[in-house]
């Protein structure tokens, strides 16, 4: 009888071990790298913290250009900070739900979202009820089109 228990005992804590490793392969990191002089990177990543329920990775870096070039991000759609998530870029002010759009639809031919420059109103940037119209551009091997458009 006590070898059932031990077997079972032991069976259960291998499920609960493979089931915390599949919960952890599930939730890829969100790694952004930031100027370390820039505040509104912070608050973008509370908004994705916030509305995809997961942390960001924060990396410091004094060369965003390097990060950029070495990421692919087209020179038109640069902005402040850098994500990667699951393999793609995110680049400036992406809206959350045009983050949880693109790791859901996965389509083909793109390699990220970037919202250049750093509109009134986009996430992190926020000031008082202020908003101008901005979009969210698709880029990669099939090159640019508008992926969401906001305002």
């Amino acid at each position: 009888m006590r070898k059932v228990i031990t077997h079972r005992t032991a069976g259960t804590a291998l499920l609960l071990s493979l089931a915390a490793c599949t919960t952890a392969a599930q939730a890829a990191p969100l790694v952004m790298f930031r100027d370390p002089g820039c505040g509104c990177c912070e608050k973008w990543a509370e908004h994705i913290e916030t509305n995809m329920k997961q942390d960001v990775e924060t990396r410091n870096s004094n060369d965003m250009a390097a990060v950029k070039d070495a990421n692919g991000v087209p020179g038109a759609l640069r902005s402040c900070h850098t994500m990667i998530v699951e393999g793609y870029v995110i680049e400036g002010h992406v809206p959350a739900e045009a983050i949880a759009k693109l790791l859901r639809e996965k389509p083909a031919g793109v390699k990220g979202l970037a919202v250049a420059g750093m509109p009134v109103g986009s996430p992190g940037m926020e000031y008082q009820n202020q908003t101008q119209p901005y979009q969210v551009i698709a880029f990669g091997e099939s090159g640019q089109r508008v992926f969401a458009s906001y305002n």
